[in-house]
């Protein structure tokens, strides 16, 4: 395994730095701080450990071919890795002990209990194939950070199979035009609100709105209320051919927000008059919107049947309501969807922050605390 360390002011820029020379296959192995000084005095940055397998591949990882639905398999697979690992971890323990007892004078007990990490992931709805994943990418961490504790290497094993995105707010010689699509129901108007005044505010940007969604009653009045609130231009398009005329009337402007109309992902006549609005635009970015609160099945659902509008990333909204946050990984996973923004809450702009994978690890694994929760 080719192991390296990356330094950077965030954990994000961290990880980009390590997948931008090692790969995209590259695991996070350790994370930590440290203080560098500067001209302006002493300043703390992030330090991963950052490794990618360069020989024959972990034998549990060559091995991921046991189907999501075969838990007799799953089990029996899952008790073996258990037990090679435990007798690795038996002689990794040692080490770290006989390491604590010179430091400190204390041994604290190293074993992991992998049966159990496995069954809290299952009841945090993480599915078995990336239970397999994680629990192999697990090993790796903590077995070759002799620094890690067991939650950090379990952090970052998750965090490694979670795409994220920046969203890319630059001023260019032409209005970036950013539509926004999802089935009913998922937030996207309230979305294209938030995303409007943090580029209008927070970049100092000219926006443009367009909503296309004159089939929902109330939809129009909502948007045109925050658009008068927020004195940003708003125009509306009833039929695709009004697209190209609107978009030239906005061409002073730094980022068109185009809000659509929520349809079934079943209702394939829908999707596709959504389209022909979003093909006359010529849009730059689309980007699905999804709830948080909807199964992994019916996530996988709407992915694939909103997949013939390009989208290129995902917002997922509703965190404050979620119970279980698995979902999230098993639907950026399996259809390589970077996350680029969570809502939890509908307060305009507040409730809205940028995607980063060790956050969602973490709400996976931990769950969100309360006080993080909208009331």
């Amino acid at each position: 395994m080719q192991i390296k360390k990356y330094v950077a002011p965030s954990l994000r820029e961290a990880s980009e730095q390590m997948k931008l020379e090692l790969g995209s296959e590259a695991i996070i192995l350790g994370t930590r701080t440290v203080a560098v000084k500067t001209e302006f005095g002493t300043k703390n940055l992030f330090e991963i450990t950052g490794g990618i397998e360069t020989g024959n591949p972990d034998s549990t990882l060559a091995e991921l071919t046991v189907e999501e639905n075969s838990a007799d398999s799953f089990q029996s697979e899952l008790k073996r890795i258990s037990e090679n690992f435990e007798n690795q971890n038996k002689k990794i323990g040692k080490v770290k002990a006989d390491s604590e007892l010179l430091n400190t004078g204390t041994i604290k007990n190293s074993l992991v209990d992998l049966e159990k990490i496995s069954d809290i992931l299952f009841k945090n709805d993480v599915s078995k194939v990336n239970i397999k994943k994680i629990i192999s990418l697990f090993k790796n961490n903590y077995e070759l950070s002799a620094s890690a504790d067991p939650e950090t290497a379990l952090i970052s094993a998750l965090a490694s199979l979670i795409p994220t995105a920046k969203f890319d707010v630059n001023k260019q010689n032409r209005p970036v035009k950013v539509a926004l699509v999802g089935p009913t129901g998922v937030g996207k108007t309230t979305c294209i609100a938030k995303l409007a005044v943090i580029s209008r505010i927070l970049h100092n940007l000219n926006i443009g709105l367009i909503s296309i969604d004159t089939y929902r009653l109330g939809a129009l009045d909502q948007l045109k209320i925050f658009s008068d609130v927020s004195q940003i231009e708003m125009l509306v398009a009833y039929e695709p051919e009004d697209m190209p005329g609107l978009i030239r009337s906005f061409k002073k402007k730094d980022i068109i927000f185009i809000d659509t109309a929520g349809r079934s992902q079943k209702n394939l006549d829908h999707l596709l008059k959504t389209k022909s609005f979003i093909d006359k635009s010529e849009v730059d970015h689309t980007i699905l919107v999804m709830s948080a609160t909807s199964s992994s099945q019916n996530l996988y659902d709407v992915a694939e049947r909103f997949d013939l509008f390009g989208y290129d990333s995902v917002i997922f909204t509703k965190i404050d309501e979620a119970v279980t946050f698995g979902n999230l990984l098993n639907v950026t996973s399996r259809y390589k969807i970077p996350a680029i923004f969570l809502t939890n809450g509908q307060v305009i702009p507040d409730d809205i922050f940028a995607a980063d994978s060790e956050y969602i690890a973490s709400m996976i694994y931990n769950g969100v605390n309360e006080d993080e929760r909208t009331d």
